[in-house]
Order: C-alpha cells, then structure tokens, then sequence
C-alpha cells in the first residue's frame, strides 16, 4: 500500500513538472519540430521558386541555376552515411538546434548578393535615375544610345558576377550540411520518447509538413516576386516596368530574409531540451509509465553498444550492408523506381515555373501560385489516397506492387498528351519571323539609319502582331508616357511596322505565345498525372521496408536516401537545365560571354523539358513491373512447396501483409 501510494506520489510530481516544464513534452517538442521542418523547407523550396528571377537579374544560364539549386545536396550526402554512426552519441536536440542556425545561415546568405551588387539595370527608352540615355531610334545619333546591358562591362562587373556565384553556392552547401541532422534526430528523438499509440501520429504530421512546405515555399515566392527587386533602393514612381514586362525582376532576395529569420526563432527551443525525456503517458494509463524506465534503460544500453563500435569498424561494415542490400532484387529495383521519380519531382520543382512562364506568358509570381497551389497539394492528395489503399484493403507486398504498376500506368497515359498541348515561340523580328526575304530587306532598310545597339533589350509588340527586340529595332521614334507612374505606354512612328501603308505604333512587352486557351487543359492534366504518380510513394516505402532483413532496416532507408540523392537530386536539375539550355534561339551577351536565354524555341523547350518527365515515368514504370513479376514468381513458388518447410525470406516476401500504421516503421 505504501508502495502504490510513493508511486502514485511520485507520477503526480512528474505529471506537475511536466506542466510546468514544456520542454519535458514531447508535444511542445513535436510543435518545435514541424515549424522548424516548415521554415527548413521554405528556404530551400523558395530558391527553386525564384530561379527564373535569379537567372535574369545575374545572367545565369539554365545550367548553372540547376548546378545551384542541387548543390545543397553535395553537403548532405557528404554527411548524411555517417549520420547513423552518430546519432546516438550526440545530444540530439543541440545538434538539430546547431543544424537549424546553419540553415538560416544559408538563407542569410542567400540575399547577400542583393546588398553587394548595384541596383538592376535594363534598356528603357524614357530617362531616369540610373541614365539620360534611350532605346529610341534616333538617326544621326552614332554608337549605342541605348541603355543597354553591356554598359556596365567593366572588371569590377566581372568580379562581382563571379562573388555573387561564390556567395550562393557556399551559401547552398552550407543548407545542405545544417539539414544534415534536422529531419533524422527530430524523427528518431520522437520515436523514443512518444508513446506507442501517439507516435505514428506525430511522425505523420512531420511527414505532412514536409509536404505541404514546398507548396508553402512558392507561394511565398508568388508573394514576393510581385515587388521590385531594388524596392529597397528606388521609389515605385521611378520604376518603368510592370510584372508583365520580361525584364521585371522581382525582389527574389526577400523570401529569403523572411525563411531564414523563421529558421533563426525556430532553431532557439532545441537548446532548451534535454538529452533525454521522460516516455509519454498515454491517456494516463500507468502500463506506459511503468515501461518508460525500461525504455530508457535499453536506450542507455543501445547507445552503450553502439559507442563501442569504433568508427573503423563502422566504415568496414557499411560496404558489406550496402552490397547485401543492392543484391537483393526488390530492394534495388524499387529505389531505382524512386530514382526516377525524384528525379522527375526534381525537373518539376526547379524549372516548372520556367517553363510555365515561357510556354504561357505566365508572370513568375502567377507560375510559382500554380505550382504552389494546385500541382503540389496535388501530390500530397496522391500520397494520401495511396496510403489509405493500403490500409483498406490489407494488401500484401505483390498487391502493393500492382498498385505501383497501376498508378504509373494511368499516369503515363494523362502526361502524354501533355507533350502536345503548347504553341511555337511568338513571332520575333530577326528570331522566329525571317521566312519573307522582301521584309528582311525592308527591315534592314527601315532602321539602318537608327544605329541600334545589337545588345539592346526591350520587347514590343507591333501593330502587326510581330516582336521586337526593342523600339530601335523597330524604327520607333516616338514614345508616349503615362505622367502619373512614368511608364510607356506606346510606341509611335515605327517606320519598320507597317498599319494599312503607315508608320504603326507598337505597345511595351512581348506579343504572348498565343496559348492562353491551352493553359487550363495543361494545369489539370499535370495536376491529375501529379496524383497518380504519387500513390506509388507509400505503397514502394513499405516494399522497401518489408522486403529486407530487420536488422538491415535502418542502413536500408540511409543507404536509399543517399541513392536518391546521388543518383536523382544532385545530377537531375543540371540534367534538366542542359536540356533547356539547347533550345534557347537567342542568348544575352554579358562582356562577350553566355548569360541568360531571352528567346527559347518554345516547342524545342516543351518536347525536351516533359520529354524527360515522360522518360523517368516510364523507367519507373518498368522497375514496379519488373518487382511484380518478380513476387508474382516468388508466391507462386512458395504456394508450390506448401506443406514443406518455406524458406524464410521467400515466406516473408510473398505472404507479408500491412495490417496497421505501427507496423509500418
């Protein structure tokens, strides 16, 4: 009686400490954990939302943007295989806490280039702060009037480019080492210390958010792009763009400053928790109370065993877990499935945006709102009604196959059309528009006497339904100019656009591709493939995770993470940015070097951009058929050989099946 009593005493005293101390709840601690994983995820996500941006306002090409926007990975994949060694010989909370100061580190950095470069500057035809100068055709006038980008072509320009490289990329493997300990230490801390019923739960509202948090991240985007670049620098009436001109660039270093301040508040709570905590009461039943000591006695224990395992030793054993591993033909052929599909997910999240900006005159804020709104909540509804499969129907690992098969399957036939559904770059004077030889020479004609700059940019459309370069190159002579904002709003007597045998008059920006109506046709067939394709993501988890031998479990997941990784994130946005970079007709000139695509063969960018979505569907279409050929074969086998004794693996293989959340580790 005494005892029950002292026990009861001391569950009382706890319960009061924990109310008391919210960092002994391993709620408060799950609350901490999915805003730091959501402000993680907007600082890494945002930059693929801006990349266009980026491009334009540093001359980078599509390669390069895509170099960048992986080489976060570099940094983790170095560190990530030794995470598992680690992990259980570091204060964790301390580590993430040190991880997340990295991450909003990099974010900081990430802006940096906007405070050290000068403010943006482009070709305009009305004088302002930054030059006196016009694009306006202006006979007599000799050499490059214009404000033109090559202006600024100076040694201190060419250093600068170069640091702002420099800056970003540090700035890139510096996110990818700080997100080193964030998401494994928060999930495994969780798991040790959540009770058994609540665990899952927590576990998959962690999974929820890194979800939702790259839609999150471009809509983030969406909102900032929508100001000026240099907002901090000039006032609005200064400013002779709108978002729609191709020259805007938006305050793309903005998003920054916000996701890496959210990282830095959220990052403060980790140093606060304790190495360990007390195990999760669960619904106040005294059975889980009674196992908390014991829980942390084997975790003592664990950690005990694992510090005696040197890190030779660790390093030996890693090679012979790996080959064990890629030897088995599930195991392989479905992280070769995931490979392909991340780095479909990888094209798709870096250069969608891009390619909706080209293919539909979109602006970048409305592309990225796209993206962030439909496509990705789009996949989040695909991985839930995959998962939801499973659990209705119990399925074993073939069935679980088979619905890989069928979801790739559908999801090849809705992305197909999508090969087809876009219309041919805009007609550009001297670009797209040179099949009449008789107004090649009246153009020539027309502005030979105007001395336009070939470097010039400024778009117009003319009266004609033709673009052009800029006013110069249109013969343009007369602007008229709204004088309450200072923007244009036409051009006049352009003797090269011809209006029923007069002069025409042209307005600012480009004359749009013409694919308006194809638009929502696209935007549906993209979000429906996004769905089907994502109900294979929990269905191949646990194909994995049932397919190989337990005590393998965790150097499996560590060893597909870091596949994916090599073989997907790092190499698939520089794959996918070569492939872009091909079909660019007409490239920026920054001291007589590459700088960024101005005009794409849009139908050239359609075919090759999804072409290679298609290509990676396909491959991991053929790697979830190969899997269900393969346990078809295997059940059949081990139904053969009924009434004698199965061979374990083939047993496990065939008759395993998902009876509940907590089974699926």
């Amino acid at each position: 009686m005494t005892s029950t009593s002292t026990k009861s005493s001391y569950m009382e005293r706890s319960r009061r400490t924990l109310c008391r101390n919210p960092f002994l709840s391993i709620k408060f601690f799950v609350f901490c954990h999915g805003f730091l994983q959501l402000s993680q995820l907007l600082v890494s996500g945002y930059l693929k939302s801006s990349i266009s941006t980026i491009e334009r306002r540093y001359g980078l090409s599509s390669q390069t943007s895509g170099l960048l926007a992986s080489f976060n990975e570099v940094g983790n994949t170095m560190l990530i295989v030794f995470l598992s060694y680690f992990g259980s010989r570091v204060h964790r909370p301390r580590f993430i806490g040190c991880g997340a100061i990295l991450v909003s580190l990099a974010g900081f950095l990430m802006s940096l280039p906007h405070f050290i470069t000068g403010p943006y500057k482009y070709d305009q035809s009305v004088a302002s702060m930054f030059s006196n100068t016009t694009d306006l055709c202006q006979p007599g006038v000799q050499g490059s009037q214009g404000n033109t980008s090559d202006d600024g072509c100076t040694p201190h320009a060419a250093r600068e480019n170069h640091e702002v490289l420099l800056v970003m990329f540090i700035a890139q493997a510096l996110l990818g080492i700080g997100g080193v300990p964030i998401q494994p230490f928060g999930i495994s801390y969780i798991d040790d210390f959540a009770s058994e019923r609540n665990s899952p739960l927590y576990l998959g509202i962690l999974f929820s958010v890194t979800v939702i948090g790259p839609g999150v991240a471009f809509m983030l985007g969406s909102a900032m792009l929508r100001f000026y670049v240099d907002i901090d620098k000039v006032t609005g009436g200064k400013v002779q763009l709108t978002n729609k001109d191709p020259r805007w660039v938006g305050a793309w270093w903005l998003g920054f400053l916000v996701a890496a301040s959210l990282v830095a508040l959220s990052a403060v709570p980790y140093f606060f928790f304790p190495r360990e905590m007390p195990k999760e009461v669960a619904n106040g039943k005294e059975s889980d109370s009674k196992k908390s000591e014991d829980v942390l006695s084997q975790l003592r224990s664990r950690s005990e065993h694992v510090q005696n395992l040197s890190l030779t030793k660790f390093i030996k054993h890693f090679p012979l877990v790996l080959l064990r591993n890629l030897r088995h033909p599930v195991f392989l052929l479905v992280v070769l499935a995931q490979v392909n599909l991340s780095a479909m997910v990888a094209g798709l999240a870096t250069f969608m945006g891009k390619f909706l900006e080209r293919q539909f005159s979109l602006t970048a804020s409305l592309a990225n709102m796209i993206i962030g709104a439909v496509n990705i909540p789009g996949a989040m509804v695909g991985i839930v009604v995959g998962g939801a499969i499973l659990k209705r129907f119990q399925m074993s690992l073939r069935q679980c196959s088979a619905v890989c098969v069928l979801g790739m399957f559908l999801c090849l036939v809705v992305a197909f059309p999508l090969l087809f559904l876009g219309c041919p770059t805009q007609k550009v004077m001297g670009v797209t528009y040179s099949e009449s030889s008789e107004f090649e020479h009246h153009t020539l004609e027309c502005n030979l006497q105007c001395n336009c700059p070939e470097k010039a940019y400024n778009p117009i459309c003319g009266s004609n339904a033709v673009e052009y370069i800029s006013p110069c190159s249109a013969g343009c002579r007369g602007v008229n100019v709204d004088a309450d904002n200072n923007s244009v709003l036409n051009y006049t007597n352009c003797s090269c656009i011809s209006d029923s045998g007069l002069m025409g008059s042209a307005r600012p920006g480009t004359c749009s591709t013409g694919c308006s109506h194809l638009f929502l046709p696209f935007v549906i067939l993209s979000c429906l493939a996004g769905i089907l394709a994502s109900t294979s993501h929990t269905p191949s988890f646990m194909l994995i995770l049932r397919s190989i031998q337990p005590e393998d479990k965790s150097f499996a997941v560590g060893i597909q993470f870091m596949l994916l990784r090599v073989l997907a994130w790092m190499p698939g946005p520089v794959l996918y940015g070569s492939a872009i970079d091909t079909t660019c007709i007409l490239w920026e000139k920054k001291c007589d070097r590459k700088a960024a695509c101005r005009y794409y063969d849009n139908n050239l960018f359609r075919q090759r951009y999804l072409g290679l979505q298609f290509f990676f569907e396909v491959g991991a279409f053929l790697c979830f058929v190969t899997v269900y050929v393969i346990l078809r074969r295997q059940e059949r086998e081990a139904s053969s050989t009924a009434g004698t004794k199965a061979d374990p693996e083939k047993e496990k293989l065939a008759g395993n099946s998902i009876k509940s959340p907590e089974s699926k580790v």
